[in-house]
């Protein structure tokens, strides 16, 4: 029997993110319904709960080996130059999640020592892109954990 690898803070995380918008999505419906206006920080926190959503679902889809991959030469190769592939699509991964969790890391600091405002509603604004490098961090080790399951055979790409 093979076990399905999960991440279940992303998933709970991407959950929550989802249902929130839900709710402040529907209750901003009904607020323009009944009175003909709307909700101010329905917006500003509907963006930012869908940025945390992409990132953690993406996350998960690393964990779970759901990302699109081309694996038509990969499958060709034998196991040796296979294995030099996978290794190479790690470091690429590593390296592109890597730039964004450093680039984003200095941003969310940056932020927080600007003492920055969301222009909505006046929040600091690096509460909302601290989740950038944070969850850049979880995807980097969900791609290492992916990696480590490929070389080891227990994860294989569908023929």
């Amino acid at each position: 029997m093979q076990l399905t690898p999960d991440a279940r803070p992303e998933r709970w995380l991407a959950s929550l993110a989802l249902i929130i918008i839900s709710l402040i999505s529907l209750g901003n419906v009904v607020t323009r319904y009944i009175t003909g206006g709307s909700l101010a920080f329905t917006e500003e926190f509907s963006v930012f709960l869908l940025v945390v959503l992409t990132f953690a679902g993406a996350s998960v889809a690393l964990r779970r080996n759901g990302h699109i991959r081309v694996g038509l030469l990969e499958r060709a190769l034998p196991t040796a130059p296979r294995r030099v592939l996978i290794l190479f699509q790690w470091g690429c991964g590593m390296a592109v999640l890597g730039l964004i969790t450093w680039f984003g890391g200095k941003l969310a600091w940056q932020e927080y020592q600007w003492e920055s405002l969301s222009p909505g509603l006046g929040l600091p604004q690096w509460w909302y892109i601290v989740w950038l490098p944070l969850l850049s961090a979880a995807m980097l080790i969900r791609q290492t954990q992916q990696t480590r399951d490929r070389l080891r055979g227990r994860l294989n790409d569908e023929p």
